[in-house]
């Protein structure tokens, strides 16, 4: 199941980062440390958010996938991969997909003239369910020992999709745009925890199949 962003843009991404990546390496930088500055950074894109400062929500939510991309790189070329390590990153993601929907939905909340104000913010409240769903479907899947890296909508689409628009052009007139696409995002989110429901249910059928053929055997 394709995601949303290419692996060719992602490639020409990561070689586009490379030159700062040897830089960090270089300067002794800590996969962990940029995990935290990570979180700091997402959690004052949700403030901005919430205080009506759209456009600086927008580019802090990017500078934070941005960081997020890097520690994990890092991490890989400096041998410095931990479980634990994995585990923080892992935790202070769900932990920033929730405060920026929640920055989200409090300017929605008390923005003046926002149109469809308890749709929207009811939207931001399934996208976190959602988010931390989708999250949680790929840590049991891989628990079972099924791969379950699929789906059209993850973590970086999510802060793509919604760090871009609101960079450029703001909430928009009365929060509409903001509001379209708190409302797309969730849609593809549920899209994704579909598909990851189905990818584990058939894969996971074959696997219980394929054990009980060995016992008759």
């Amino acid at each position: 199941m394709a995601e949303l962003v290419p692996g060719v843009v992602q490639r020409s991404y990561f070689g586009v980062t490379a030159p700062l990546v040897r830089l960090l390496l270089r300067s002794g930088v800590t996969p962990n440390s940029l995990t935290t500055v990570g979180m700091v950074v997402v959690v004052i894109s949700a403030v901005a958010y919430g205080l009506g400062a759209i456009h600086w929500g927008g580019i802090f939510l990017l500078a934070s996938g941005i960081i997020d991309t890097l520690d994990g790189q890092v991490a890989r070329q400096s041998a410095l991969t931990t479980k634990f390590g994995a585990f923080y990153d892992s935790t202070l993601d769900r932990v920033g997909d929730g405060v920026t929907f929640i920055g989200i939905a409090a300017y929605l909340t008390y923005a003046p003239g926002v149109h469809l104000r308890e749709v929207s913010v009811i939207a931001c409240m399934v996208a976190i369910v959602a988010a931390l769903v989708v999250s949680y479907m790929r840590a049991r899947a891989e628990g079972l020992g099924i791969n379950c890296s699929v789906g059209i909508f993850q973590r970086a689409e999510r802060i793509i999709l919604l760090g871009i628009p609101t960079t450029l052009v703001g909430g928009g007139k009365n929060g509409v745009v903001i509001t379209v696409l708190v409302i797309i995002l969730t849609v593809l989110s549920i899209v994704t925890v579909v598909q990851r429901f189905a990818h584990v249910r058939r894969e996971a059928t074959a696997m219980d199949l394929q054990s009980r053929g060995i016992q008759r055997g």
